[in-house]
């Protein structure tokens, strides 16, 4: 029982826990007196917190010791198996205002059923607030690269798990629970500092710090409040995600940085120099163009003053005819001119 035991730092708020109190306190229906069901609520840590800030909390819990230590500080604790007994067999429909699944769906049957469940008891302006492992967290991509799944008494491959699901599933699931998802957040953590068991040594040098840079890689925990979807609603697009720690607080530098930014440098010379060596091309591509260009006009000017010159040598012959023409027969050329002349003066 002892190992789910937790301490909440509230001033730590990159946790799971801090995150579903926030989103708790913040739902739609947020006051003083908000009726609260903690479902999987352990030893009652999330809502003795909630009960000091004015909340009814009532838990529900399968362990009946951990139950035990629960009804000391919530209002009321049911042990109950939800893989068997339907939460509207426990608890009274449309009696709270936040129903919490805190790190509980992964270990259901079917967690689709119980968050179907937990819309009937909610009241109106009720949310159901969440948080659950991320099965794409950078320190199991890792793992699996290395052909490992090597699970755990705690965290993100907790033996006990059944379900697991990335940012995309979650959201399908709640779409398919009949939700509109309103808050979304993450806890975040460095892959190679948590419980999943890594060999960075077995893996291609550039892999850890590649798979850091992946989307939702340095997510933790997923945490989301939701709102039933009214009648004949189409669900509404899904909130950005937002962090507890940005991913430069948590990411560790290391030697996978430095050999990642190494390899980096060397691919952006090694692209730099290919651009070059394409610019140039392109230049001299460009200037075969412009000398094609010119020499295609040459030849058309060449072309012209060929036929120019071959008229030319045409009329050189002709007058070469009549000079020879001229000079073998003198006096009929004479006589031709004398008429010639007298024909121009009749006409004058």
């Amino acid at each position: 029982m002892s190992h789910y035991a937790v301490e909440i730092d509230l001033d730590h708020r990159n946790t799971s826990h801090v995150q579903v109190i926030d989103l708790a306190e913040s739902a739609a229906s947020a006051g003083s007196g908000k009726r609260v069901l903690d479902v999987g609520c352990w030893t009652g840590e999330i809502g003795r917190i909630l009960t000091e800030r004015g909340c009814t909390v009532t838990g529900i819990e399968i362990d009946s010791e951990a139950a035990t230590l629960a009804d000391k500080v919530l209002d009321k604790v049911v042990v109950a198996d939800l893989d068997v007994t339907p939460l509207t067999e426990i608890v009274e429909p449309g009696s709270f205002d936040v129903v919490i699944f805190a790190d509980v769906l992964e270990h259901l049957v079917d967690p689709r059923a119980a968050l179907e469940q937990a819309r009937d008891l909610l009241a109106p302006g009720g949310r159901v607030v969440i948080s659950i492992p991320n099965v794409t967290h950078g320190s199991v991509r890792l793992a699996l690269l290395q052909g490992r799944w090597q699970t755990t008494d705690t965290g993100l491959l907790d033996r006990t798990h059944i379900k697991f699901y990335s940012r995309e599933g979650l959201l399908q699931l709640f779409t398919e629970a009949g939700y509109a998802v309103e808050d979304l957040r993450g806890t975040t953590a460095d892959p190679l500092n948590v419980e999943v068991s890594v060999d960075p040594g077995l893996l291609p040098e550039v892999a850890v710090e590649w798979v850091r840079q992946q989307p939702d890689a340095l997510v933790y925990q997923f945490q989301l409040a939701a709102r039933p979807l009214a009648d004949g609603e189409v669900p509404p697009a899904a909130p950005e995600l937002v962090q507890a720690a940005p991913a430069d607080e948590v990411r560790l530098r290391d030697v996978h940085t430095q050999k990642f930014e190494e390899v980096t440098r060397s691919r952006l010379a090694t692209r730099d120099h290919i651009l070059g060596i394409q610019a140039s091309a392109n230049s001299a591509q460009a200037r075969v163009g412009t000398l094609s260009k010119q020499l295609r006009e040459a030849r058309e000017v060449n072309r012209r003053r060929r036929e120019r010159i071959e008229r030319l040598r045409g009329k050189v012959a002709g007058l070469e005819a009549d000079l020879t023409y001229a000079t073998r027969h003198p006096v009929r050329n004479f006589g031709r001119r004398v008429v010639r002349r007298l024909r121009r003066a009749a006409q004058g």
